[in-house]
Parts: C-alpha cells; structure tokens; sequence
C-alpha cells in the first residue's frame, strides 16, 4: 500500500536523522495525499529522501510523531507486538518478573517508540493512556497486542491527561478489552500496601515513576518529624512511617485521596496514630504553618503538574519557587528536603535554579546531596529528552 507523504521543509530533516521522534507543523513543505488525523504517513525530506513513517495529525502543532526511523516499516498487528514485546523483556531484565507482575510502567511513550501510549500495569489489570492521535488511531491493534504479550485478560482505557486538548482528542475512559476493574486494585511496594483507583485515580491510579523515590525517603525518615505534602494516597507518608519517622503529616486537597491514605497507612501494617492527614490547600497550607513558627526535620514536595509545555514554564516557575521557598522556611537545620517537578516544560536545571533562588530568597545556606528522576520503568530515550518530565532534588541545610 503507498502511504500519503509527508515531505518536510528544507533542512528540517536533521531532527529525524538524529532520531527525534517529533515533526513539528513549522516543518513540513507539504502533504502530498489524503489522510485521516491519526493515519499513517511516510515522511521525506525536501530533495525527496524518504527519512520514516510517522502518525500525522493536522490538529496539533506536532504534525508528525515518528513510529519507525526504517522508512520500509509497516504499521500493523506485528509492529505493535514486537515493539511491546521489546518493552516486556527490557522491565523484567531490569526489575524482575515479581515487580513487573505486581506494578510497572510497561509502555512509555516516545522512549518505548511507540508515541502517546502509556500502559501501566497493576496485576492482571492494564491501565491503557492514549495520548496522541496516531495511539488513539490504533487503539484495539494496541490492546490486542498488550493482551497477547503480557497474558493480561484486562485493558481498561485512561485517555483524560490535559495534553488531549492539544492533540484535537475527545478524552476516552472505559474498557477496552475484558472485564471491567474492581473499584480497588492492591498492589505491594516494598512492603508498603496501595490501593489503586484506576479509574478515578490520578493519572492511571498511582504514581508509579515515584517507586525508588518513595523508597529513598523511608531511609532518609528514621527519627524525623516528616511533612509530605501533596500527598495524594500516602505514598511517600507511608514510607516515612514504615522507615520509622517520629511523625507523619500528609496535606492535599482530595479527600478521597486522603482516605485512600489513611487506608494505606493501616493495609501496610501500621497504626493510625501513626501518621496523621489533613485537607487543605498545600500553598495556603504552608503559610499558615510558617506564620505560627511550625517546623520539621524532613519535607516532600510532590506537587501536580504547573507546566505541560515550556510555554507555560515561566508562570510555573513562581509556583515552584513559592512552595519551595515556605518549605525551606519550616526546615530545621539539618534537615531534609526532597522536591520535585512533573512538569515537562520545566527542564533539570531550571528546576535547580528555582530551588536555588527560593533557598536564597530564604536566606538559608542549603545544598543539594543527589538528584532524583523516575524509575527505571520510564526510560527516557537520548534523542528525546523531553521524555525527562520527573526531576527531584534532595536538599539539605
């Protein structure tokens, strides 16, 4: 079959030579052919060189997104199953059968080479996010695949991230394959219980990029009055208390995620008195416990995403700097500070100077000791560093 062709401006081959997966509208000459928003298309360059295959999308101001750089690739059945076949084997090799089994990040996107597909897994149950319109395209040929290669009976479909607006997509949610999910799925992490809500759960549930973070400060908690804030289910609240803090306090504004985390905290074993969790607005949250002189000797900052694009960056800047900045303030000396940002448009090292300026703006002397990023389940391809959207400091006065 002759695909309709993609051929890309003058010059603007470079990126796909070096393998970058993304062709934005600003370089394509022209499309020669029809297609539909999320088909396939061969992509050229100007001379007429044939370069990959990619999925194209008018609606979106990344036109192309690349499913192969091998220009003779078919995208059918068996792509699919090779390339999450590849996947499978890459986690187990790297975590084990026993963690893949029980939760894994199975499908990440670009660095997987398959564009806009993230799979997450929890059990027998996979949790499917199609975030472009060439995933969105193939949606069953996908599931097929994942049923086949994993031996999970269960695909249940989260297409509702924000970034579905800017690919032109209607948000998706429901089955796709198999049975519908339980209302709670438990999986074990280290010791520690979750309870998952995969469908109305953050992203697909739970934040699985978290895993050897959370880990981190269950060492880092012994003997600490610990504050998690943004605390969604518990994650990093539990790990404190199971690592031995003196105290927990977990503040976000859900309170079905503070249930969660109270439910957590009893499933792993551990006293309710254990940690303690509190409605409110962390931002608000965090001023009041400044103005009354409160103070810890260990802070998380885990909050949402403040910018999807670097667009957005410079207002999500001041967000970062603020929390970072009142935390700093409640952080004894000798304490420990483990931020982060999920943000896409906020790179490493602007993330590091944020955090630089608040504890300046703090008037504190501060350091940081490592830097954080997500698991080795979210791999992040070398062409394609935008897929580094976790970033993590641990700072310490």
């Amino acid at each position: 079959m002759t695909l309709p062709v993609l051929v890309l401006a003058d010059g603007r081959e470079r990126s796909i030579e070096r393998r970058h997966p993304w062709i934005f509208s600003g370089g394509v000459k022209e499309l020669r052919g029809e297609v539909e928003r999320g088909g396939t298309v061969s992509v050229c360059s100007s001379s007429g060189k044939p370069l990959a295959v990619a999925a194209f999308n008018r609606d979106s101001k990344i036109t192309g997104r690349v499913w192969s750089f091998d220009p003779n690739a078919a995208i059918d059945d068996a792509f699919f199953h090779a390339r999450i076949a590849a996947s499978m084997q890459l986690r187990k090799a790297l975590l084990g059968d026993g963690v893949v089994g029980q939760a894994c990040r199975l499908l990440n996107g670009e660095s997987d080479g398959l564009p806009g597909v993230i799979v997450d897994r929890y059990g027998s149950q996979l949790v499917l996010s199609l975030t472009s319109a060439g995933a969105a395209f193939h949606r069953h040929a996908i599931a097929r695949a994942l049923v086949e290669v994993t031996g999970c009976p269960n695909v249940f479909e989260r297409s509702d991230a924000d970034v579905m607006t800017l690919e032109g997509l209607t948000p998706q949610i429901g089955v796709v394959l198999g049975a519908e999910p339980p209302e709670r799925i438990v999986i074990d992490e280290n010791g520690a219980q979750f309870s998952i809500d995969v469908r109305a759960g953050h992203k697909t549930g739970f934040y699985l990029d978290q895993r050897d973070n959370r880990a981190l400060v269950r060492a880092y908690a012994r003997g600490r009055d610990v504050l998690d804030c943004f605390c969604y289910s518990g994650g990093f609240a539990v790990n404190a208390a199971l690592g031995g803090a003196k105290s927990v306090h977990g503040i976000d504004a859900s309170g079905d995620a503070l249930e969660l985390a109270r439910g957590n905290l009893l499933a792993s074993g551990l006293a309710e008195s254990t940690a303690t969790f509190e409605r409110g607005d962390v931002f608000e949250w965090l001023r009041r416990a400044r103005d009354s002189a409160r103070s810890y000797d260990m802070i998380v900052l885990d909050p949402p995403k403040f910018a999807p694009t670097a667009r957005l960056a410079e207002r999500a800047a001041r967000g970062y700097k603020d929390i970072n900045l009142l935390a700093l303030k409640l952080l004894r000396p000798g304490g420990v500070l483990v931020t982060f940002s999920c943000s896409g448009g906020v790179s490493p090292d602007l993330f590091q100077k944020i955090v630089a300026g608040a504890a300046a703006d703090a008037r504190i002397d501060a350091s940081f000791v490592q830097k954080l990023n997500a698991g080795v389940d979210h791999p992040v391809a070398l062409a394609f560093p935008e897929g580094e959207y976790l970033k993590g400091l641990v700072v310490t006065r």
